[in-house]
């Protein structure tokens, strides 16, 4: 595939890290993304203690092969990337999260047609618990990206997140939020089968770890900004694009105290880390829409729309991954083995987000990346989970 020029900020471990992922799928002519991978800005395994620290030599050897066999230029700023050429457009990943300064105690444990125009695309993929978003946003910027990509939920802060919004919309640049579910079609289908029935959805958002306190607080501190902030808020997102749910527009919510648990369990650090295990509430606005959220950080590996009518019974159910995904996912386990298992879980889903957002820059339409969230979606997420924590802690007292 031609025409599209990619730069990744942040790569991370080889098999780990989102931003590593994110660089496969891009590589892999089979995702038909209509990007190529030119640079990658590697802050961390660039570094001297990256070098060696766990992690850095299967970095270095990644580092290598790109360069010999697709001849990916590395830098460990952002400013240090070339300026882009005439009538070549960017984009742009910035996979930086916090969880680097965690590294050495997690590592082991845990056809489309497109113009001629070159276009050079540049994901910025940020992701919580990282106090360097904001300057990487504004370095991403600088380099003239005409739009960017960023992971959920986009800034550690409301305020943040809208002072980078509002920067982004003054230089007249489009940017895209990683919300996956939004594209997903277990959702999409949960919608269609409530609408024909008149019924309400339950998403329900599962993870695989280990029900311990260890596995647990392992958890709680690699994602200290919280459950809502972190894993929910894929369904956040669901909630106010699909649902025009706001803080404004909360009209009610209830926490289920008989499926949710809130522990408060030390993490590897030794610090005491306060966060929900599991989670379900249901949010009533004041325009009459319902919806209800759950996840389960031991609940396995899945998420599912559960259609429900007025009396609470079950009227269908659709999962994310489905039979028509089975095929996908064994090709992206037989490409790449050892990866974490989420990645492949996601691959079809996180290929037609990018799929989408490049496809939109090439015919210079915003429309062609359907369904995919945008920045303002993600501050109303980031406020409602902000405001919702603390009320559902409250709750489950």
């Amino acid at each position: 595939m031609t025409g599209v020029s990619v730069v990744l900020v942040g790569c991370g471990a080889p098999l780990k890290s989102m931003g590593w992922y994110h660089a496969t799928q891009i590589l892999n002519e089979g995702s038909n993304i209509a990007a190529r991978l030119d640079f990658i800005v590697e802050p961390w395994f660039l570094s001297e203690a990256g070098k060696t620290s766990p992690g850095g030599s299967e970095f270095a050897e990644f580092k290598q092969t790109l360069e010999e066999s697709r001849g990916v230029k590395f830098f460990s700023r952002v400013e240090d990337v070339p300026p882009v050429e005439k009538g070549v457009k960017r984009l742009a990943i910035i996979s930086a999260r916090e969880y680097l300064t965690l590294f050495s105690s997690v590592y082991d444990g845990a056809p489309n047609t497109i113009s001629p125009i070159t276009l050079h695309l540049l994901f910025v993929s940020i992701h919580p618990g990282t106090s360097d978003n904001p300057r990487l946003f504004a370095s991403c910027l600088d380099i003239k990206a005409n739009a960017i990509f960023l992971e959920k939920p986009g800034a550690p802060s409301v305020s943040e997140l809208e002072a980078m919004m509002d920067n982004a919309r003054k230089m007249g640049v489009l940017v895209y939020m990683g919300f996956n579910k939004n594209v997903s079609k277990f959702s999409s289908k949960a919608r269609q089968c409530a609408n024909s029935n008149g019924g309400t959805i339950t998403y329900l958002h599962n993870n695989n770890y280990e029900e311990s306190p260890e596995s647990l607080g392992e958890c709680f501190e690699r994602n200290s900004e919280g459950m809502l902030k972190n894993m929910a808020i894929h369904e956040l997102a669901l909630a106010v694009t699909f649902y025009g749910v706001s803080v404004d527009n909360i009209a009610s919510v209830d926490a289920d105290k008989e499926y949710s648990r809130c522990l408060t369990l030390k993490g590897p650090s030794g610090k005491s880390f306060t966060d929900f295990s599991k989670l379900k509430f249901t949010i009533k606005t004041k325009d009459g829409k319902e919806v209800s959220i759950a996840a389960d950080r031991c609940g396995g590996d899945d998420s599912v729309g559960i259609v429900t009518d007025k009396g609470g019974k079950e009227i269908a159910r659709f999962t994310m991954p489905d039979d028509e995904d089975a095929a996908t996912i064994k090709g992206a386990e037989e490409r790449i083995a050892g990866a974490m298992p989420y990645f492949y879980v996601q691959d079809p889903d996180y290929a037609t987000l990018k799929r989408r957002v490049a496809q939109a820059i090439v015919e210079d339409d915003p429309s062609a990346a359907e369904g995919v969230a945008t920045i303002d979606v993600a501050v109303h997420a980031l406020e409602i989970s902000e405001y919702l924590t603390p009320i559902l802690m409250e709750q489950l007292k």
